[in-house]
Formats: C-alpha cells, structure tokens, sequence
C-alpha cells in the first residue's frame, strides 16, 4: 500500500471525524446532553450511530482475517453480532428506556435498591469495556504499522488521543453525530472496493481457492518477516531468500526448504514461486489439517470444535444486550417504542455490512495467503487493493479502506470510553457533573491502551468474542432475570454477577495471559460461555429464591415502569375554530 494516500486516507477521517463532533459540541450543554444526549435522537439516527459504533475493528479486519486462516466457521462471528441485536430487541430494549437510567449501573440500583449491587455492576462495565477496547487499539497500531512503518503502539497512542478529545468536548451528543457519519463510512470503504475487487478476480478468470487444503500461492509471492519465526514445511519448496535462514545469512540466493522445521530470522524476505504451498509458523502448523476450511466443525482450530462453536454462539448470541457501549444508546431515545425501532433498522444496516465481509476472506486466502505465514491475517482487508489491481487506483482504494478502519478503531473506542467514562464519573469521583465526566475520560482509555502495547499477538475478532463472554456471564442474566423475573434480589444478583461475570472475566483474562495452550483446560478458559452464562444464571436464580424476603419494597412499582407503554407526548392545541 503506498503510504502517501494511505496517511492521507487516514488523516482525511481523523478530520472528519473532529469537525463533526465540533457540531455536537456547538449543542451539548447540560449534564445529561453529555451521557444520553438529552434523551431525543431519533430512531434513524440512533440506528446509524449504533451500527457505527458496534462495528469495531473486530467487524472491519478481525473477522476476515478469521475467515481466510480458519474457515467457514468463522461465519458464526457476524452472524452473532447481528443475531445478538434480535435477542436485545425481543427481551431488552424497550423497558431498559423507560428504567430512565444513565448506564448499567444505574439500571441495576434502580431496579434492585441496592449501592452494593450497582459497585459490582460498574466493575463489569469498567472490565468489559477495557477488555473491548484491547483490539481496537490493537487494530489501530496494525493499520499505522502498515501504513508507515511505524511502531505498533504508535496507532494505538493515536487513536486514544483522538478518542479522548472527542468523548471530553461533546459527550454522547458529539459521539452521536461522528458515530452515525461512520457507519456510512466504513460501509462506502469496503462496499466500493470490493466492486473493483470482484472485477478484478473475474478478470483474472475467477480462480478459487484452495478449498479444501493448505492454501498456496497464486502468484510468485515475496514474504518479508519482520520477527524471528519457526516455520513447517510438508512438501519442499524453492524460494529465494535475502536474510537469515536456518542460522545461514543468505542473500538473493535460491533455497530448497525441504520437509520439516525451517528457523527464519527476522528481516528476512523470502519469495515463494507460483503455485507452492504455503508454510505455516509452529503456533499454527500443529492445529492445520488437510480437508479443513470449508468444512464446519473440521477445522482443527481448537481440538474440541463443537464445543467452541456452542461457546462463540451462546457470548455473541447474549453479549450483545449487555455491551456497556451498545446499551447506553438506548438510553438515548425518546421512548420505548423509539427504541425497538432502533433495533429493527440496527439489524437491516448490521446485515448490508456484514455481507461484504466474507467476500474479502474468500479473496484474502486466495491472494493473500502469505499473511498466515507472517500471523498478520488481519491485515487482509488492508492489502487486497494493492494485491488485485495495484497502481494508483490500487493506492486510492486502499487508502479508503485504510480510512474506513480508521472510522471503526474511533466510532467504537469512542463509544467504549464514553461508556466507562461515565461509570468512572459517577462512582468513582467524587462528584457528578461534565467537569468530572471529563476527568474520566483519561483513565478510562489510558488503561487498555498501556495494556495493548504488551498484549500483541491476539487476533482482534478473539479478543472481542472474549469480551462478549464476559457480557453474557454477567448482564445478560441481570437485564433478562431484572427485567423478566419479580423475584430477583440484590444477593442474587451480586452472587451471580461475580460467580458469572467474575469466571469469565477470570477465564479470558488467563487466555490473554496466555495461560493453558492445549486440550480442555485451552477450551474452556477460550470459549468460557457454554459454562459461566448458566453459571451466571442459576447462581441468580437459586440465591434470590434462597433470599426471597429481600425483594426490594419498590418492586412492583419498578416492574410496572419497565413495561407499561410511556404516555402520548401531549401536543400543543390548535387555535380555537368557529
């Protein structure tokens, strides 16, 4: 990708993005302005600002990036994110805007009476949202990396200064318009390149991939590895290095790789010819099989693939509806009713984008199959331009796309610190109000960012899917059990809350620290759902049941709030007739 358009492509957004939010600023005033927008945007708007908002890198790069390494499964993703808003919209929309409430804190106080209940509530929502924001900045530093050559941590410094100045001057009312803005953006990056992509492949006599085993390349293909790496090689191969190989400084020289370990060290360039397969790193060669990536359940990316496809379902299925960052606009209707006819149009702007999405998998194994040699699959969207057409409309396009990431790093990563922002402003300062509402906004981006310059190697998609496990465990049984259920009490929901939320949160924690790598005890901390959201579940269910004379006195009363329709807006009377 040429450097010049991408930096432009990505500063043009960060532009952008800044003068819009300039506009809700010129409008945002009042305390409640700056946490729910005064309660008035309106469906189609707060639709747009949604969808921008939850289509975070894990959406734009992470899961084509899964796509071309893994296969079909992948497909689960984004049927799990838009799946996840008709579980929202059936169970939880509607009443979570008439709770009146700022954020899930505030819900849970309401709903149970209890200071206790609310603490451990903002916990969550401080851990989910610092764990969700990991691969956005993640991403970030993957797309500058690309760009210029810089430092990985460089992309992630970036965006949480842009995020913190935005979230500071105009709250949800700025985040609001920006957000809306790049839902149309990111969907233009990926909808017009893939049209040109498309024709390109067609031109190229529409090959297809390597269904059904190790991917090869299409094209003579040079690989440049920028760190040390081990990799398998299981049918020998000629290539032309420029480096270190197998503790031998090389340069231009032709190379047979035969069968078995290879040790490439870093700076190496290696070109492979047309047609061979490509080798695969040891973190990956061991879990590889033949037959596998256009088989459900074959592939061998995890040793137990039904269980961790059960796992993936059941996090994005019910995480959605307890995303700190996705709640918090329903927050901003008018009404109940506005609120579901957010999430109806939500589902129809999440499906149009997602049908792109697989189409880049597909031509990212097909032409970029190098990128599972270098672990940078997530980069595929970025350099499939370059790749299929090349020249400066290969430049032009991929500058787009390099500005479509950039909208998902912000919109998301905006949503996120705003979401945690205002937990830290009201349960953490000492006082409310938008000069402390500011003030959080430093820790709650400064966190994950000094986290994701040391936490490197987790595919951005995983890293979200993990904090979707965390959602699940824990506010999914509080919003369902709150809203649905009268006999729910502060000691079962705290019981819940931490034995749910709180093993999850433990589970992920020790997969992102890069605890068991294999077998079971892999399995189970990677894809915690299938055993905490029952867990978070039934720890509610039979604690309530064991604590029933500590129903809250307000209940009924609390209970009727959610689920009665809200009055008619009066309207101001015409003048009187004769």
């Amino acid at each position: 990708m040429n450097q010049t358009y991408g930096i432009v492509g990505v500063t043009a957004v960060i532009l952008a993005t800044v003068l819009v939010g300039a506009l809700g600023l010129r409008i945002s005033r009042t305390t409640s302005d700056f946490y729910v927008a005064s309660r008035t945007v309106a469906p189609r708007l707060n639709a747009c600002a949604v969808s921008g908002e939850y289509l975070s890198a894990a959406s734009f790069l992470g899961v084509a990036g899964l796509v071309l390494a893994q296969g079909v499964d992948m497909l689960w993703f984004p049927i799990g994110y838009t799946a996840g808003f008709l579980v929202l919209l059936a169970f939880v929309a509607a009443p979570l805007r008439r709770s009146g409430a700022y954020t899930l804190p505030d819900f849970a106080e309401a709903r149970l009476e209890s200071r206790a209940v609310r603490r451990v509530a903002g916990v969550l929502v401080v851990g989910i949202g610092w764990l969700y924001l990991l691969p956005q900045l993640r991403g970030a530093g993957l797309t500058l990396r690309l760009l210029t050559g810089a430092p990985g941590w460089l992309g992630g410094l970036v965006v949480a200064a842009v995020v913190t100045a935005a979230v500071a001057a105009g709250g949800m009312r700025s985040i609001t318009f920006v957000q809306a803005f790049q839902y149309w953006l990111k969907l233009t990056a990926l909808l017009v390149p893939v049209a040109f992509l498309l024709l390109a492949w067609r031109g190229d006599n529409a090959p297809a991939p390597a269904w059904d085993d190790r991917p090869v390349f299409h094209r003579s293909t040079e690989v440049r590895v920028d760190r040390p790496l081990t990799l398998t090689v299981r049918e020998p191969v000629r290539v032309t290095a420029s480096g270190t190989v197998d503790g031998c400084a090389v340069h231009g020289v032709s190379l047979r790789l035969g069968e078995g370990r290879h040790r490439i060290g870093a700076q190496t360039a290696l070109r492979f010819p047309a047609g061979a397969r490509v080798p695969l790193p040891d973190r990956a060669a061991d879990r590889a099989v033949p037959s596998s990536w256009a088989m459900p359940l074959s592939s061998d990316r995890e040793q137990h693939g039904l269980y961790a496809t059960y796992g993936l379902i059941l996090a994005t299925f019910l995480g959605t509806m307890g995303l700190p960052h996705v709640v918090v606009r329903f927050y901003t209707n008018p009404d109940g009713r506005a609120a579901r006819r957010t999430t109806v149009s939500v589902l129809g702007l999440l499906g149009a984008f997602y049908l792109l999405i697989p189409l880049y998998g597909m031509l990212g194994r097909l032409y970029a199959p190098d990128l599972l040699l270098t672990g940078d699959t997530d980069a595929a969207v970025l350099v499939l331009p370059q790749r299929l057409l090349g020249g400066v409309g290969g430049d032009l396009l991929g500058a787009l796309v390099a500005g479509g990431a950039c909208a998902a790093f912000l919109s998301t990563a905006s949503g996120l610190t705003m979401s945690v922002a205002g937990v830290l402003a009201q349960d953490v300062l000492p006082t409310l109000g938008v000069r402390h509402f500011r003030l959080a906004t430093l820790p709650a981006i400064a966190v994950p960012t000094a986290a994701a310059a040391v936490v490197s190697d987790l595919p951005v998609a995983n890293a979200v899917g993990l904090a979707f496990a965390v959602s699940a465990s824990s506010f999914a049984p509080l919003l369902v059990l709150g809203i649905w259920w009268r006999g729910l009490t502060p000691p079962g929901a705290i019981a819940g809350l931490v034995l749910g939320g709180g093993s999850a949160l433990t589970a992920v924690t020790a997969t992102i620290a890069g605890g068991a790598r294999s077998g079971w005890p892999h399995t189970l901390l990677a894809w915690p759902a299938v055993w905490s959201v029952p867990l978070g579940f039934t720890t509610m269910v039979l604690i309530s049941l064991a604590t029933r004379s500590r129903v809250p006195p307000g209940t009924a009363a609390t209970m009727a709030r959610l689920h009665l329709p809200e009055p008619p807006v009066p309207t101001r009377p015409g003048p009187a007739t004769t």
